[in-house]
């Protein structure tokens, strides 16, 4: 079985399917769905983010990934996160192989809940920028991101907290970004190990 066989046959095994993701209830007003875009690089896994827009009114230059609000037009949450990711970063849904979903969460200012899915999208796809809601498109290992991980003090609107923070190329993502990305590390094995985010080119 080739690497990206590989992934896919792990991750469809610890990953929830999106069908029973969308049956677990989380306390908020509003739910939203995400994509988590995973692709090789090589033989190595990385993810998809997006930087939001300076000027947005809410989460301001913050990572995340491409997601929102479900319409009432939207099939399912799935449905949701892959309108969404093609509003933002112009990516059609026929693109995306869903492989499944991870725990959703609340967010604790917005009171959303959040559905992240996880899915395999082309690594040399040409992105096509939501100009009013994405600033750029960030590609990074999970190794570097995993690696990253640190919890940390920031300070937002005036009120500092110690949080759970990962740094890789120049990024912080932190907030609800950080804890989707903590429950896809945990649910993989060794998180710095070689044998499912590939080996550095370096290496001998």
């Amino acid at each position: 079985m080739d690497t990206l066989g590989s992934i896919r046959q792990l991750l469809a095994e610890v990953l929830l399917r999106p069908a029973d993701s969308g049956t677990i209830e989380v306390r908020a007003s509003v739910q939203a769905g995400v994509l988590v875009p995973l692709h090789l690089q090589g033989s190595e896994l990385h993810a998809i983010f997006t930087e939001r827009h300076h000027e947005l009114p809410r989460h301001a230059g913050e990572i995340s990934f491409p997601g929102g609000r479900r319409d009432a037009d939207d099939p399912d949450l799935v449905g949701t996160a892959l309108r969404e990711a093609h509003e933002e970063i112009g990516l059609p849904p026929e693109s995306v192989e869903v492989i499944g979903a991870l725990q959703p969460i609340p967010t604790v200012v917005s009171g959303y809940a959040i559905y992240p899915f996880v899915g395999f999208v082309p690594g040399d796809f040409d992105w096509t920028l939501s100009v009013t809601e994405v600033a750029s498109v960030i590609d990074l290992p999970l190794r570097a991101v995993a690696a990253g991980y640190g919890r940390r003090r920031l300070v937002r609107r005036g009120v500092a907290l110690h949080t759970d923070t990962y740094v890789a190329g120049g990024h912080m993502i932190w907030g609800a970004t950080a804890r989707i990305v903590s429950d896809l590390l945990d649910r993989l094995p060794d998180p710095t190990g070689a044998h499912w985010v590939g080996t550095p080119s370096s290496a001998s």
